[in-house]
């Protein structure tokens, strides 16, 4: 096992964040309702845990939502939690959102 990340790819069809590492899949789910995208399942295979994958799918998805000028809920608890240790990531909360 190498300690560089995997690329991760933004599956538009399947609505998540995505990245393969031999057969496993980890993935970032969200869903979008106008402007609000709700990230609501973070995904590592235990066998990929402890490489920050869950960090780069999350850091991603955030990248895009403040690209496309989209508003993020924070609906699973990784997510969250991620959002905490990123004050950065604090502009980005919908409306009425709290941490």
């Amino acid at each position: 096992m190498t300690d560089t990340l995997p690329e991760i790819r933004h599956n538009v069809a399947d609505r998540r964040f995505e990245a393969t590492v031999g057969n496993l899949l980890a993935r970032a789910d969200y869903q979008l309702t106008g402007d609000v995208m709700r990230l609501y399942h973070t995904e590592v295979p235990p066998a990929l845990e402890g490489r920050g994958i869950a960090g780069a799918l999350v850091k991603t998805a955030l990248a895009h939502a403040r690209a496309a000028q989209l508003k993020v809920e924070p609906a699973c608890g990784y997510v969250r939690a991620y959002m905490k240790r990123h004050p950065e990531t604090h502009e980005l909360l919908a409306e009425g959102v709290r941490l």
